[in-house]
């Protein structure tokens, strides 16, 4: 497959590619057939470029479905195809070699390589970047320093090189320093590459389930995260903001946003700032009991303003919380809604196989599946809120997450259930 331009490539119509309607949050959206349970679409070639590849790593619950169909289990899986793959580090459980060899995919010992299968054109139909896991340092932000934008400047570098541009997914969070965010959206928007990223978590199973439409009046809202702050907040505030930006004439961004510990974070309970009531409708769905949270070692709170005035909230507690759970109150309405975000290990880490159903649709269809505005802007508050705790919890100002964006109403699992078939079916 060969091109000339810095273009996305030509895709198949719509009308062959996609068929029926998704159940979704508040709407329909429709989604290739091979999303419905068909078998009729062939399938699209990917570049997979990973840190690392061992089970359960990012790598293994997003490329091995490819593979091995959605639970991993010889199945069915996604209409796209790996031609090609490149491993920064190999660890003592690489599953990388194995699995290339099993499935007769070719590993290249540079990205250029990977993207070009080994050619002088840019064969493939998409590209997944999945820079988790590994061996890389850390900075004084305590941020995990994954090559992220080295991967994605040598992905758009070949682009560049050989005059064409298709789609990437980047996994989790940009950055994560906020200077590589940024370069990272620029250089996408520049060459105008299809470019989404983000958590998984936005596309897992809901519980209870919640659906809010588009167009809500949100009055308030707080989120409960746990485990380290980097790893972590970045699932946490984008679950938060896949809720927050359904609020009637989202998204414009964050005007300042704030790192508190201590006495400081309980006070905005106790001052009336934050809501004690929505803290704990959120706290009950992650924490058998919410006696002894404010003891609770390495508590912290993400405070950020919204532009339109709405006061977004992250306790982040590790050791205390068990999950990511959000409430919210909505004008009008006494009841307040909130859910928890599951994170379910069986089969396979499914909410990766959803993550993968949206990569999937924007690989065939062209156009993300959902704005990679919303994780830039969620990668500049976490980045933003380490900078205070760094900075003795000082308030930022933040003209630089001015980010607008339109948000769109793309489901969440099931949409449909899952299906495979047994090993060798």
């Amino acid at each position: 497959m060969k091109g000339s331009t810095l273009n996305p490539p030509t895709v198949i119509s719509r009308r062959d590619l996609l068929k029926g309607a998704a159940a979704a949050a508040g709407g329909c959206l429709t989604l290739p057939m091979s999303l419905q349970g068909a078998d009729s679409v062939a399938p699209k070639s990917v570049a997979a470029v990973v840190t690392r590849y061992e089970k359960g790593l990012h790598a293994d619950v997003l490329i091995g479905k490819i593979m091995e169909g959605w639970k991993q289990d010889g199945g069915t899986g996604p209409a796209l195809k790996l031609a090609s793959m490149y491993v920064d580090q190999y660890g003592p459980g690489d599953l990388a070699r194995g699995l290339a060899e099993k499935y007769n995919v070719p590993l290249f010992d540079t990205i250029e390589g990977a993207v070009t299968v080994g050619g002088n054109s840019i064969p493939v139909d998409g590209v997944i970047s999945v820079g988790e896991h590994g061996d890389y340092p850390y900075n004084d932000k305590e941020q995990h320093l994954y090559p992220r934008r080295r991967f994605f400047s040598e992905i758009t570098d070949t682009f560049r090189k050989y005059g064409r541009v298709v789609p990437v997914f980047n996994d989790k969070h940009l950055g994560p320093q906020w200077d590589d965010a940024k370069w990272m959206y620029d250089r996408a928007q520049e060459l105008k590459v299809p470019f989404m990223a983000g958590s998984s978590l936005v596309v897992t199973y809901r519980d209870p389930e919640l659906n809010l439409p588009m167009g809500s009046d949100i009055e308030a809202a707080v989120a409960i995260g746990y485990s380290g702050l980097d790893i972590y907040a970045a699932h946490a505030l984008e679950v938060f903001q896949c809720l927050v930006e359904r609020r009637r004439g989202a998204e414009k961004g964050v005007e300042w946003v704030q790192f508190l510990q201590g006495d400081a974070m309980w006070k905005a309970i106790d001052d009336g700032r934050v809501s004690s009531e929505i803290f704990h409708a959120a706290l009950a769905l992650v924490a058998a009991s919410p006696e002894g949270v404010r003891q609770s070692k390495d508590a912290s709170l993400f405070l950020f303003q919204y532009r339109d005035g709405l006061l977004g909230t992250l306790f982040m507690l590790p050791g205390f919380a068990t999950g990511t759970a959000i409430a919210l109150k909505v004008k009008g309405q006494q009841q307040l809604l909130a859910t928890r975000f599951e994170e379910r290990t069986q089969p396979r880490h499914p909410h990766f196989a959803y993550l993968l159903k949206g990569i999937e649709r924007m690989i065939h269809t062209g156009k993300p599946s959902y704005p990679v505005e919303r994780t830039l802007l969620t990668s500049g508050i976490l980045d933003r809120a380490l900078t205070s705790r760094l900075l003795k919890q000082e308030r930022l100002v933040t003209p630089e997450l001015e980010i607008r964006y339109t948000p769109v109403d793309y489901p969440h699992a099931p949409f449909p259930e899952l299906t495979s078939r047994p090993a060798g079916g």
